[in-house]
């Protein structure tokens, strides 16, 4: 496993870490077994394989997901205390007391004196970052929080935020791939440019990266029937970037997604939050961390991704309205 190395913090951050959306909700279809045997053995093993950054949130499964994670890294005792913890508020009044409260109740679910990473889930609309980044302040000023990142953040509010906590903003929580690559406009040259971090969530565009879909295996369950990157007309289109994956992966001798997942944390300030479904896959995305892409590697996964041009917006729309109407 490798570390970021370019922004000091008191805990090792992991290149890969390990997203817990999962861990409870039952839009994945995973199963009840799956919070009450497998997610704890996949902390486990994400321990002893090194990886440090584990990521929830207060709204996944309303709190569950971080019960889950909570008890499965009291179960894995010493190891736990290397864990580097990001939860996330969710913003419906983010005014400083509700921060306070909310961050209680998460260390509380989360079984820990300290949250490691206390982040905002996404910008409110209405309530500026004055009055919850006040809250944020007097939290890291007890020692509840230590560090405060924020989620789905344009630029400008991300060093509105800052400049509102009066310190750094560790982290911008953002969609980040090959098929979602909007960050590298502004938010990852600031993070490099600060000592800052971008965390990447879906860094496989929801397992469309991982090479086991296409027009012929679409996939099933909810969550990904409802993203239109998985219509039968842009999975058409990506084969082109999955055929460069696929090069790339057996040149390295290694897989698909592995390969994505290097690409992703390419850059120094990028560290990837894939999920995991089961203990092999963890095993999967954490040995994506010690893979070097070469120039050539990345330039030619870069270039097949610019080339790639799904389906959005209203003709997206209409195009699973008609996929909806003729599945059977």
């Amino acid at each position: 496993m490798r570390y970021v190395d370019v922004v000091s913090t008191t805990k090792k951050i992991s290149r890969i870490g390990l997203g817990t959306w999962q861990f409870g909700s039952r839009e994945w279809g995973y199963g009840s077994s799956y919070a009450q045997t497998d997610a704890a053995l996949i902390v486990r093993r994400a321990l002893e394989l090194g990886v440090t950054l584990f990521d929830t949130a207060e709204m996944y499964a309303f709190g569950r997901s971080e019960r889950i994670l909570g008890d499965a890294l009291a179960e894995a005792a010493g190891a736990a205390g290397a864990a580097f913890i990001a939860t996330k508020i969710f913003p419906v009044l983010p005014v400083a007391p509700v921060v306070e409260q909310r961050a209680i109740a998460s260390a509380n679910r989360l079984g820990v004196r300290t949250i490691d990473l206390y982040q905002v889930h996404q910008p409110n609309p209405v309530v500026r970052d004055r009055t919850t980044m006040r809250g944020m302040a007097s939290l890291r000023r007890v020692g509840l929080v230590d560090e405060v990142g924020v989620s789905n953040y344009s630029l400008e509010r991300w060093r509105a935020a800052e400049e509102a906590l009066g310190s750094r903003v560790l982290s911008n929580q953002v969609q980040y791939s090959l098929v979602r690559r909007q960050p590298e406009r502004d938010l990852i040259p600031f993070a490099r440019r600060e000592g800052r971090l971008i965390i990447a969530y879906s860094p496989l565009a929801q397992g469309l990266l991982s090479g086991r879909y296409d027009v012929t295996n679409r996939p099933t369950g909810a969550v990904r029937r409802a993203n239109p990157l998985f219509l039968t007309e842009n999975l058409a289109r990506l084969a082109p970037l999955l055929d460069v994956l696929r090069e790339v992966a057996v040149a390295h001798g290694v897989t698909v997604p592995q390969i994505a997942l290097a690409w992703v944390v390419h850059h120094p300030n990028v560290v990837a939050i894939p999920g995991a479904s089961s203990v092999a896959q963890l095993e999967s995305n954490a040995a994506a961390a010690d893979i070097t892409l070469t120039d050539d590697e990345y330039d030619a996964l870069t270039s097949a991704a610019e080339n790639f041009s799904p389906l959005t917006g209203p003709a997206s729309w209409a195009a699973m309205a008609a996929e909806r109407v003729g599945r059977p």
